[in-house]
């Protein structure tokens, strides 16, 4: 067959078959850090889109789609966002950007940071207020003890104190 019937791609056709990334029914919560960390995501994402605009390769026009897919999910979170200001609320009870330190039955003493859904990283203690930890913890006191439903079983916390968030 000669080559001349065969319709080559120029890379406009090319698409990845990712679909955009779901957007959480949740009220987006936002700490005044995890706000930054949107913009300053949705600023990365705006110059890596100019860069790759007047690159007409395949690659180029692949990656162009991908960063234009994650550019739309951060600007529907900045636009959503409902900033927090921790430091409004009083430290008494468990809240939105506080910071929980709590032993375990095994006496293991943890801290955890309840942010926002993007914010969320739990490497370093921060947890999603949505997650079934922080609602377990959500609106404790300090002394109290609390159960953790997790589906590897139940898990008794005590709540040791109750911090401003960092």
């Amino acid at each position: 067959m000669s080559r001349a019937f065969v319709r080559e791609t120029d890379g406009e056709e090319l698409d990845d078959g990712a679909p955009d990334r779901p957007v959480s029914p949740h009220p987006n919560y936002v700490t005044p850090a995890g706000l930054a960390q949107l913009q300053a995501r949705v600023a990365e994402l705006t110059a890596e889109r100019q860069r790759l605009l007047g690159d007409e390769s395949v690659g180029a026009k692949q990656q162009l789609r991908r960063v234009e897919r994650e550019l739309r999910y951060y600007d529907e979170r900045v636009v959503s966002a409902i900033p927090v200001d921790p430091a409004a609320r009083s430290g008494d009870r468990v809240h939105f950007g506080a910071t929980v330190e709590v032993e375990d039955e095994a006496g293991n003493v943890q801290r955890y940071s309840i942010v926002g859904e993007d914010e969320a990283d739990a490497a370093h203690g921060k947890i999603s207020w949505v997650s079934p930890l922080a609602r377990a913890l959500l609106n404790a006191e300090a002394g109290d003890t609390v159960t953790w439903k997790r589906p590897a079983g139940d898990k008794e916390l005590h709540i040791l104190a109750i911090h401003p968030y960092r």
